[in-house]
């Protein structure tokens, strides 16, 4: 799947994907025409990625084929035990948490999932977690405080689901109850963005001592779309609002708002997921063995000045 801005790259990688289903016919080398157009493609995917919009960084933060959660999970994590509930209303399938090893350590990993399929979609409700996903996250984060354990927590989502239900079973009071726990347990705890980190559905898996984000991931108060609506009473402004949101990880990294980016392949992380994953690893490594070296009176009192720092506009 190629995103609108694409078509120059489409055009040259489906000629390099036609001559490959050639042979040689004397009049042309079929490998040297592969490699100079590969290299052409390459050239071009650099050139454009180098100089993506804020809009264009939002559509390439949504593409479907982007690493989700469960591959990034089941590539850096074994024995992952799954906990499922949050002891008071019941299951949310759009929060996924549990028990597992990262690199030797055992580490309680929390993360939003989109879902591939249109079955795992509905199932997961799109990412957009309710309630009883939020206080699940908290009762995670409880047992990581209990028994000292890293919380490494993943966001993709468009925001926190709005629905009636969730509304009137404290949505709001959920989402700040984690963000409370985010602040007050005594544990590492680094978050990641993978693509979309929307509004307080986001922040409320963000409150971390390190924010980590993928260099064409988003992270904002609310959707440009959402913000469109709201500004202009038109959806159509999404590209004005995307400009004015300052959402990019490059935008966020020179506000302070986030720790690190982490670099992602030529053409983006839907390109190539093992290159992807590979380089979230080697940033989480890092980033927790800094904060493995801290107590836990340091981690709780770094973290929550960080996030008064910003919020007292200090930062900006």
């Amino acid at each position: 799947m190629f995103l609108e801005f694409e078509k120059q790259i489409a055009e040259l990688e489906g000629k390099i994907e036609e001559l490959r289903h050639l042979s040689d016919d004397g009049d042309i080398n079929i490998a040297a025409e592969v490699t100079r157009l590969q290299k052409k493609a390459n050239q071009q995917l650099k050139a454009t990625y180098k100089k993506l919009s804020p809009w264009q960084k939002v559509q390439v933060a949504r593409h479907p084929n982007r690493p989700h959660f469960k591959h990034v999970s089941n590539s850096l994590f074994s024995d992952f035990i799954p906990l499922s509930g949050d002891r008071y209303f019941g299951e949310d399938k759009a929060v996924v948490a549990g028990i597992g090893k990262f690199k030797g350590q055992s580490v309680v990993i929390i993360g939003t999932e989109k879902g591939e399929s249109t079955e795992e979609r509905l199932e997961s409700n799109f990412g957009m977690a309710k309630p009883e996903g939020y206080r699940k996250a908290q009762r995670l984060m409880d047992i990581a405080n209990r028994f000292n354990l890293p919380v490494l927590t993943f966001i993709d989502t468009a925001g926190a689901y709005p629905g009636i239900g969730a509304e009137e079973r404290g949505q709001a009071e959920a989402i700040a109850r984690t963000i409370e726990k985010s602040l007050t347990i005594s544990v590492p705890l680094i978050a990641v963005i993978l693509g979309e980190g929307g509004s307080g559905g986001a922040v409320a898996l963000a409150t971390a001592n390190q924010v980590l984000m993928l260099e064409h991931a988003i992270y904002s108060v609310i959707s440009p779309e959402g913000c469109a609506s709201i500004l202009w009473r038109s959806s159509n402004h999404a590209v004005e609002a995307a400009n004015a949101l300052r959402l990019t990880a490059q935008d966020l990294h020179a506000l302070r708002i986030i720790d690190n980016i982490i670099e992602e392949p030529l053409g983006a992380a839907h390109r190539d997921h093992s290159v992807t994953i590979d380089n979230i690893e080697k940033a989480i490594e890092t980033s927790l063995a800094n904060l493995c070296r801290q107590s836990r009176d340091q981690l709780v009192d770094s973290r929550r000045k960080k996030f008064l720092d910003v919020y007292a506009g200090k930062l900006i």
